[in-house]
């Protein structure tokens, strides 16, 4: 079968300029919980998969360029909760100092409401429940 027998995504990881920002992003707004920790290693679990954070330069393995410009997003992480979550979720990142981008907003095309902010390395994270 080869790639036709891929059935879901164990991880994703996220290349990161500071691993200790990142991380306390996660652990402590998120409040996602650590799975495995090492100096160029940070996974946390996140229902049955992991969201993983290394630094965006591994010597000796290879080098990814600099991080994105300003303004721009190289990666949209979607994390679904139930419709009433959405509101609380944004006072919770307001009272924490989030920039938020924007309130929460319906997109009928995808029957979702959604709120959209960045992690510490500008990655865009969406909240979104189904409605």
């Amino acid at each position: 079968m080869g790639l036709a027998s891929i059935r879901n995504i164990d991880y994703v990881v996220l290349l990161c300029e500071d691993m200790e920002r990142a991380k306390r992003f996660y652990l402590d707004m998120m409040k996602f919980r650590i799975e495995r920790e090492t100096p160029r290693w940070i996974s946390f679990h996140v229902g049955s998969g992991l969201l993983c954070l290394r630094p965006r330069s591994l010597d000796g393995i290879f080098q990814d360029g600099p991080g994105a410009p300003a303004g721009s997003a190289s990666v949209q992480l979607a994390f679904r909760v139930a419709p009433p979550e959405i509101d609380e979720i944004q006072a919770e990142l307001a009272a924490a100092g989030i920039d938020l981008m924007g309130p929460p907003r319906d997109i009928p095309a995808w029957g979702h409401r959604a709120l959209f902010f960045r992690d510490p390395e500008g990655n865009v994270i969406e909240i979104y429940a189904e409605v």
